[in-house]
């Protein structure tokens, strides 16, 4: 399985007040065939369907590929993409890696929005179409999401993000905006690298509660790579990366000690920033990015 060139499929039908809008979704997978049908199943039931879908398989040994296949023999806009086995998981820039090279069989010209979903999810029919409501109530919202719920012993539960952020879950953007940030940095906490640079352009990113927009995560987030404690970690670490504030990094450890692995996430969180302090791990190199940023936690610290 492999492309070399995208053909699209025919448009949707179009109202005479609005086009309906051109969406290229990429997800990128490794060895997630327990938990990608629930993804493919939500996408064909969309009421508002992605003109295009990528699944870009980046080395899984577990059968992943063969279910991609199928998928793209049955629906005409779903597309399929192998990436050699590098033999191991690799978090952060491997994932971004791999939607680049998705995105690259594609044209953006073609598209209104770009979205990176992933291949763990299940949502609801009006996901989107609930999130281009959103999009076009706001001409400047560059990137938007719903929330993501985690699946407990107790039950669903939502999993605390800023409103202030897109899900890396589930990221979409207006292309213009996607464009204008120059895209994802292949590194961990590009997440957040994104959205901080939307607003320092004028852009607003946000994840919304509705009930339409909850995408809901099959596996605990931070668990696909060695354990949730090695992500917690490596959460800690990319605070550092992209230049956090020491006094930020202590009140996301704090918030986080009340969450799942209870205590010793928030720990693992801190532990996280201050290797990488120490060992003077090399930052982002953007000093107006790491200014912006340092002033948007300290005004969250109520501290500036």
């Amino acid at each position: 399985m492999g492309l070399e060139a995208c053909e699209l499929p025919p448009p949707q039908s179009m109202s005479p007040e609005n086009a309906v809008p051109r969406i290229l979704v990429i997800t990128p997978v490794r060895d997630e065939r327990a938990h990608l049908a629930a993804t493919i199943e939500s996408m064909t039931a969309q009421t508002l369907r992605p003109t295009a879908w990528m699944i870009v398989d980046d080395g899984s040994t577990d059968g992943t590929g063969e279910l991609i296949d199928r998928a793209a023999e049955e629906h005409s806009w779903i597309r399929g993409l192998r990436r050699p086995d590098r033999g191991r998981r690799k978090v952060g820039g491997g994932v971004i890696e791999a939607f680049d090279d998705g995105l690259a069989r594609f044209d953006l010209d073609d598209f209104d929005y770009v979205c990176k979903l992933d291949g763990d999810l299940r949502f609801g029919e009006r996901y989107f179409e609930a999130l281009m409501e959103k999009f076009a109530a706001d001409p400047r919202l560059g990137t938007a999401s719903g929330k993501c719920w985690d699946k407990t012993a107790s039950g669903w539960t939502l999993l605390r993000t800023s409103d202030e952020f897109s899900l890396g879950a589930a990221k979409c953007y207006r292309v213009e905006c996607f464009r204008a940030i120059g895209g994802f940095v292949a590194e961990v906490m590009w997440d957040g690298i994104d959205c901080h640079r939307c607003s320092m352009l004028g852009w607003k990113a946000r994840s919304f509660h509705d009930e339409d927009l909850r995408l809901y995560e099959l596996r605990p987030m931070g668990a696909s790579h060695r354990s949730v404690f090695h992500g917690r970690w490596r959460w800690g670490w990319g605070l550092h990366f992209i230049g956090t504030h020491p006094l930020y990094a202590v009140a996301i450890a704090c918030y986080r000690t009340f969450e799942r692995p209870f205590a010793l996430g928030g720990m693992c969180i801190l532990g996280g920033y201050l290797w990488a302090a120490l060992r003077r791990v090399p930052r982002y190199p953007d000093p107006a990015f790491r200014r912006h940023l340092r002033r948007w936690q300290l005004a969250r610290l109520r501290l500036s």
